[in-house]
C-alpha cells in the first residue's frame, strides 16, 4: 500500500508546471505604414496572398513560370533541405518517445563449465520495462527545443524556396536583358556598317578624306567588339537556370535559344503594411522558432538540478534446462524506483545553465536583428523600385532626342555642315542611350523580384507537398 501511495503521489507529480522560462514570442513595434512613398504602382493595402505566393504569376510569361516551378520540385537546394527537415522530425519523434514508457524483450541462454562441478547452464526469457518521470519538467522542455527546432528547419526550407524563386527570376531577366542588349548592338552594327559603306563610296570619288574612312571603320569595329562579352553572358545565364531547375548545363539552349521580351511589372503591387511582412518572411520566422528553442533548453539544463526517478521492472521466466523453462516455479520478476540526485558538481549544473540563458540572449539579439533588416530589405528594394522607374523615364526621353539627333547629324555630314567625327559623337551617344534603355527596363523588374523577396514571397506549403508544417 505504501508503495502504490508512493507511485501514485509520483505519478501526479508528472503533471506538474515544468522547470524554466515558459516562452513568450517577443513583440517588436513596427510602423503602421512604410517609410518609403511614392507616387508609383505600389499600393499599401494588404497584398493577395497569392500575388506573393506565386509572384512570377503577375508577369504572365509561362516559359519563367515553368523554370521557376521545375526549380521548386527539383532544385537540390530545396531537396538539400527537405532532408535536413526530414532528419528534424527524426529528431523530434526521438524527443517524444522520451515521455513514454519503454519495453523490451529479451531472450538469452548461456553454458558454461567449471572444472568437476555440474553443467551451469541457464535459459531465459523476459520483459524489461522502464519509464522516467518526468518530474521537473526535463524532457518535455527537449520535446519544446525539438518542435520548435522543427518548425525552424520547417521555415528554413520555405527561406530556401523564397531565394531560389528570386535567383531563377534574376537569373531570367538577365537572360532577356542580354538578349535584348544584343539586339540593340546588332541593329546598331548595321546602321553604322551603312553608314562606313557610304563613307567608302564618297572616299572612293575623293568626296571623303581617309581620316573619316578610318573614323568609321573604327567605330563599326568597336562596337562589334560587344558581341562575343554578350554571347557568353547569354551562354552563363542559360546554364545557370539549368543548374538552378536540377538541369545540366546546356539542357535549356532550345528552350532559351529564341529571343523573347523582358518580363513587364504588373499594373498594381500591393506591398502590405510592415506586420504583413514580419508574419510572412520565413528567415524572421527561423529566428522566432530558434529563440523559442534557446529558451525551452533553458528549463531542459535547470531540470539536471532536480532529482530522477526512474521506474523498472522485469518479468520472465528462467531455467537449467530448455525443456522446463515453461514449467511451474520458473517465473521471476522484479520491480522498483530508481532515483540519482546530482549532490556535488562543482557548479557543472549551474554554469550549464548560464550558458544556456546566454544563448538565449543572443537568439533574442538574432530575432530583432532579423527583423531590422529585413524592414532595412524592403525600403530599400521600394526606394529602388520606385527611382529606376522615374529615371527609365528620362532615359526614354534621352533615347529618343540621340536617335534625332544622329538621323541630323548624319544628314549635316551629307551636306558638308559639319565634320564626321560629330556623327560619330551621334552614334555612340545613340547606342549607349538604347542601351542603357533595355538595362533600365530590366533592373526595374529585377528590382521588382526583389521586393518580391524581401516580403517574403515566393513560398507556400503546397508548392513542396511533403506535409510540412507552416512555419
Amino acid at each position: 500500500m505504501v508503495v502504490f501511495i508512493a507511485l501514485t503521489m509520483l505519478l501526479g507529480m508528472t503533471g506538474c508546471a515544468p522547470v524554466g522560462p515558459d516562452y513568450a514570442a517577443p513583440e517588436i513595434a513596427v510602423s503602421g505604414n512604410w517609410q518609403t512613398t511614392f507616387a508609383g504602382n505600389a499600393q499599401p493595402e494588404l497584398p493577395d496572398p497569392s500575388h506573393l505566393a506565386c509572384w512570377w504569376a503577375n508577369f504572365n510569361d509561362p516559359i519563367l513560370s515553368g523554370l521557376i516551378e521545375r526549380a521548386i520540385a527539383e532544385g537540390l537546394d530545396v531537396q538539400n533541405s527537405l532532408a535536413r527537415l526530414r532528419e528534424a522530425r527524426a529528431r523530434y519523434g526521438i524527443s517524444d518517445a522520451a515521455l513514454f514508457p519503454n519495453l523490451d524483450l529479451s531472450a538469452d541462454a548461456t553454458w558454461s563449465r567449471s572444472g568437476n562441478d555440474p553443467a551451469g547452464d541457464a535459459y531465459g526469457s523476459g520483459l524489461d520495462a522502464g519509464w522516467e518521470l518526468d518530474l521537473f519538467g526535463g524532457l518535455r522542455r527537449a520535446k519544446e527545443a525539438a518542435e520548435a527546432d522543427l518548425q525552424a528547419d520547417a521555415a528554413d526550407l520555405y527561406d530556401v524556396m523564397v531565394s531560389l524563386t528570386a535567383e531563377v527570376g534574376l537569373g531570367y531577366v538577365d537572360l532577356r536583358m542580354d538578349q535584348a542588349r544584343l539586339a540593340v548592338t546588332r541593329t546598331n552594327i548595321d546602321s553604322q556598317q551603312e553608314t562606313h559603306d557610304l563613307i567608302q563610296g564618297r572616299y572612293s570619288v575623293g568626296l571623303s578624306n581617309e581620316l573619316d574612312l578610318q573614323q568609321a571603320r573604327y567605330n563599326l569595329e568597336s562596337t562589334r567588339s560587344r558581341v562575343p562579352s554578350l554571347l557568353t553572358s547569354i551562354v552563363a545565364s542559360r546554364n545557370r537556370l539549368a543548374v538552378l531547375t536540377g538541369q545540366a548545363p546546356g539542357k535549356l539552349d532550345r528552350l532559351l535559344a529564341e529571343r523573347q521580351p523582358l518580363p513587364v511589372a504588373p499594373v498594381t503591387i500591393a506591398v502590405g503594411v510592415p506586420a504583413d511582412m514580419l508574419q510572412r518572411r520565413p528567415d524572421i520566422r527561423r529566428a522566432e522558432r530558434e529563440l523559442a528553442a534557446q529558451t525551452a533548453r533553458i528549463g531542459e539544463a535547470e531540470a539536471e538540478r532536480y532529482p530522477q526517478i526512474r521506474l523498472s521492472g522485469s518479468i520472465g521466466i528462467e531455467a537449467s534446462k530448455l525443456a522446463d523453462l515453461f514449467e511451474s516455479g520458473t517465473l521471476f520478476w522484479n520491480h522498483g524506483p530508481r532515483i540519482s540526485w546530482p549532490i556535488f558538481d562543482a557548479s557543472a549544473i549551474r554554469n550549464a545553465v548560464n550558458a544556456q540563458e546566454a544563448l538565449q540572449a543572443q537568439a533574442r539579439i538574432a530575432y530583432e536583428s532579423a527583423v531590422l533588416e529585413a524592414l532595412e530589405e524592403v525600403e530599400n528594394a521600394m526606394t529602388a523600385f520606385a527611382q529606376e522607374q522615374l529615371r527609365r523615364l528620362r532615359l526614354a526621353e534621352a533615347a529618343e532626342a540621340a536617335e534625332c539627333a544622329e538621323k541630323l547629324a548624319r544628314g549635316k555630314y551629307m551636306a558638308g555642315l559639319i565634320d564626321f567625327s560629330e556623327v560619330l559623337e551621334a552614334q555612340r551617344s545613340l547606342l549607349s542611350f538604347q542601351e542603357q534603355l533595355v538595362e533600365s527596363d530590366g533592373t526595374i523588374t529585377a528590382n521588382l523580384i526583389r521586393l518580391y523577396k524581401a516580403l517574403g514571397g515566393g513560398w507556400t506549403p503546397a508548392m513542396t507537398n511533403k506535409g510540412i508544417p507552416s512555419p
